[in-house]
C-alpha cells in the first residue's frame, strides 16, 4: 500500500462521508441513511444513499460508491494519491513520507514543472524574430496580445534541440523531456530530439492548472498539421479537454464544445469563456463525464462537413449518458465558430447560440437528409425511421411534439404520425417487457453483479458471503466469532479478500470499514462491495450469520469435492491413456 493503515483509519475518521459528500450533494436523513441526487448521472428522484455509520456511499441508479476517498477521486477528477491528498489537507492532517508514493509524486511535480517551463520558453519564443511568422498567423486569425497571453501560447523553433538545450540550463535531464513528451529518441542513433519543431504551441492545461502537455499547430505544410503530447503519466488526452480550466469557472450556465484549439480559443476572445476542446480524438466517455460536473448542459458545435457531423452522432449519446442535456448549433454563412465570429460578430452568434437545436431535432434534420421526400417510397421509409427515433422518448408530450414536425417535414396530417409513432412505441414496450420477462424467469441473473468483470459462479454461496459482510460492517465484534472462517473458503475471491481484510483491521484495532480498505481494492471493487453493504436489513440477526457461515462452508466443501473428482478422473484418462488400467 502506498500509505499506512493507520494514517488512512485516521485520515477516514477525520473525514465523515457525510460531511464532505453534502459540500457538493443537497441531502436529507431517511432513517439511518441520507439520500440525494447523484452528482455522477441524471436523475430526478434521489437514488444516491450515503450510510455514515458504514462510511461509504453507493447510487442505486449508476451503481457507483465506495469511502470517502473513492468520492473524492470521483468528484474532482483526482487519482488514488492525489484523492489522499486532498482529504489529508482538509482535515489539516501531514501526509507520511512514503518512499513508493513520494517517488511517484515527486515524478509527477517535476515534468508538471517542465512542462510549466517549456510552456514560459515557447511563449518567449513567440515574441522573438524566430516566432514572426507564428504571430503573423495569430494575427490573421484576429487573436488579440491579450488573448495569446491568456491562452500561453507559443513557438517551437526549427531547431533539433532547442528546447533540451534550455531546459538543461534549468537542471532537467533528456529522460525528463522524454517522460513528458517533448521530447524523441531515434533508434538508429540513439540520439534525443525535440518533438515540437516549427508549430504554434497551444499549452494544455489540466482543472487544477497544472501544464500537463502540448498540442502544436505546423507553420509549413508538413504533416501532421496539428500534433498532441503522447501518453505520459501526468497527460491522459482521454481525461482532459483544452480550455477546461478556464472554462469551469464560467457562468454562462453552459459549455460549448468545439473542435479545435482555434475555435475554442476565439470564442473565449469574444466572450464566451465556456469553450472548450477535445484533444485531437473523439470526444470520450471520461470527457463526458468530466463535462457533467460543471454544466447541466453541453452544445456541439463540430464542424458540418461530414466528418464533423459523425462527431457529432457519437457524441450525443455519450454525453446524455452523462446525464446532459444536448443542443447542436447548425451555422449557417461561415464554415465554423470562429469565421461566423468574424463575418457576424458576438451578438448574431449568442442569437445563434440561443436557438440551437435539440438533440431530437438535429437528429430528425439529419435523418430527413437521407431520403428524397418527393418519393412515396423513400417517404414511407423516412416516417418509419422518424417514427422510433421519437418513440425513444418517454414523455408523450414530446412525442406529440416531434411527430407532429415531422408530419410537417412529409406533408402528411399529425394524426397520421401519431399512429406510426404509438406503432412504434408499443413495440418498443413489448420488446422491453420481454426483456424484463427474461430477467424475471432468471433470478439467478438478477443477483449477479452490476459491476463489469465481477461475476458469481456460485450464487448460493456468494449470497452467503455477501450476508457475512454485511453482518459484519454493522457490527464488526461479530468478527471474533469467525476468526475459524478463512475468506479463502469464499466462491468470489473479492468478497473473500474484503473479509480477510476486515479481519485483519479487526485483529489490528484499526478501522472496520470498507472506507478504510480503498487502497487494497480498484475503485470498481469498491463500487461493488459497497452495493453490497448498502442491500439487506439494518438489525443484525446472528442466527442469520450462522446459516450464511453454514452455506459457505457446505459450499466450499462441494466444491473441494468436486475438484476432487476431477483430478481423480484425469488421473484415471492418464493411466488409461498409458495402459495401466484393468
Amino acid at each position: 500500500m502506498a500509505f499506512p493503515q493507520s494514517f488512512l483509519d485516521e485520515l477516514v475518521s477525520r473525514n465523515p462521508i457525510d460531511e464532505v459528500v453534502s459540500q457538493y450533494v443537497n441531502l436529507t436523513r431517511k432513517g439511518s441513511n441520507l439520500f440525494g441526487l447523484c452528482p455522477f448521472h441524471s436523475e430526478k428522484t434521489g437514488s444516491f444513499s450515503v450510510a455514515p455509520d458504514k462510511g461509504i456511499y453507493y447510487c442505486f441508479g449508476c451503481h457507483k460508491g465506495g469511502g470517502v476517498i473513492n468520492f473524492a477521486m470521483e468528484i474532482e477528477n483526482l487519482d488514488y494519491p492525489d484523492a489522499v491528498r486532498f482529504l489529508a489537507k482538509r482535515a489539516g492532517m501531514e501526509v507520511p513520507e512514503d518512499a513508493g508514493y513520494q517517488s511517484t509524486y515527486r515524478r509527477q511535480e517535476r515534468l508538471w514543472a517542465l512542462c510549466r517551463d517549456a510552456a514560459r520558453w515557447y511563449h518567449g519564443k513567440l515574441q522573438e524574430d524566430c516566432g514572426r511568422q507564428a504571430r503573423e498567423y495569430l494575427g490573421k486569425r484576429g487573436l488579440s496580445a491579450g488573448t495569446v497571453t491568456r491562452f500561453g501560447m507559443g513557438f517551437a523553433p526549427d531547431s533539433w534541440n532547442g528546447l533540451i538545450d534550455a531546459m538543461a540550463k534549468k537542471g532537467y535531464e533528456k529522460q525528463d523531456l522524454l517522460d513528458a513528451g517533448l521530447a524523441l529518441k531515434s533508434e538508429k542513433r540513439g540520439t534525443v530530439y525535440d518533438r515540437f519543431r516549427n508549430r504554434l504551441m497551444f499549452p494544455i492545461i489540466d482543472v487544477r492548472g497544472n501544464v500537463i502537455g502540448f498540442g502544436g499547430r505546423v507553420m509549413d505544410d508538413s504533416t501532421p498539421k496539428y500534433l498532441n503530447s503522447p501518453e505520459t503519466v501526468i497527460f491522459n488526452k482521454r481525461k482532459n479537454l483544452f480550455a477546461m480550466n478556464v472554462a469551469k469557472k464560467s457562468k454562462q450556465g453552459r459549455i460549448i464544445l468545439t473542435e479545435g484549439y482555434m475555435d475554442a480559443i476565439a470564442l473565449h476572445q469574444y466572450g464566451f469563456d465556456c469553450a472548450v476542446a477535445s484533444l485531437g480524438t473523439a470526444l470520450t466517455e471520461e470527457q463526458a463525464h468530466l463535462l457533467s460536473k460543471y454544466t447541466g448542459q453541453i452544445i456541439l458545435t463540430y464542424d458540418g462537413d461530414e466528418a464533423g457531423q459523425n462527431a457529432t452522432k457519437r457524441a450525443i449519446p455519450l454525453l446524455e449518458k452523462a446525464g446532459l442535456q444536448v443542443r447542436v448549433l447548425r451555422i449557417q454563412g461561415a464554415k465554423d465558430p470562429d469565421e461566423f465570429l468574424k463575418k457576424y460578430g458576438a451578438d448574431r452568434f449568442k442569437v445563434l447560440l440561443d436557438g440551437s437545436q435539440s438533440q431530437m431535432d438535429y437528429r430528425l434534420e439529419s435523418l430527413r437528409g437521407k431520403y428524397h421526400l418527393e418519393n412515396d417510397d423513400q417517404k414511407v421509409e423516412f416516417l418509419k425511421a422518424a417514427a422510433w427515433v421519437i418513440a425513444s422518448q418517454s414523455s408523450p408530450v414530446e412525442r406529440e411534439i416531434y411527430g407532429g414536425r415531422v408530419a410537417e417535414m412529409a406533408g402528411i396530417t399529425p394524426e397520421t404520425m401519431k399512429l406510426e409513432v404509438n406503432k412504434a412505441f408499443k413495440s418498443m414496450m413489448a420488446k422491453r417487457r420481454k426483456e424484463q420477462e427474461k430477467k424475471d424467469l432468471n433470478p439467478a441473473r438478477e443477483q449477479q453483479p452490476k459491476v463489469r468483470n465481477i461475476r458469481y459462479d456460485h450464487v448460493r454461496s456468494a449470497m452467503a458471503e455477501e450476508g457475512v459482510l454485511q453482518t459484519v460492517l454493522r457490527e464488526e465484534s461479530l468478527l471474533d466469532r469467525l476468526r475459524n472462517l478463512p475468506g479463502g473458503q469464499f466462491s468470489v475471491p473479492l468478497l473473500g479478500r474484503a473479509y480477510d481484510a476486515l479481519q485483519q483491521q479487526r485483529l489490528h484495532g484499526g478501522l472496520v470499514s470498507l472506507a478504510a480498505l480503498e487502497g487494497q481494492f480498484t475503485k470498481e471493487e469498491m463500487e461493488h462491495l459497497s452495493g453490497v453493504a448498502h442491500k439487506g436489513s439494518a438489525l443484525v440477526k446472528e442466527d442469520a450469520l450462522q446459516d450464511y457461515v453454514k452455506i459457505i462452508r457446505e459450499e466450499y466443501a462441494k466444491r473441494e469435492a468436486r475438484q476432487d473428482q476431477d483430478l481423480m478422473g484425469l488421473r484415471d484418462r492418464l493411466k488409461d491413456k498409458k495402459g495401466l488400467n484393468g
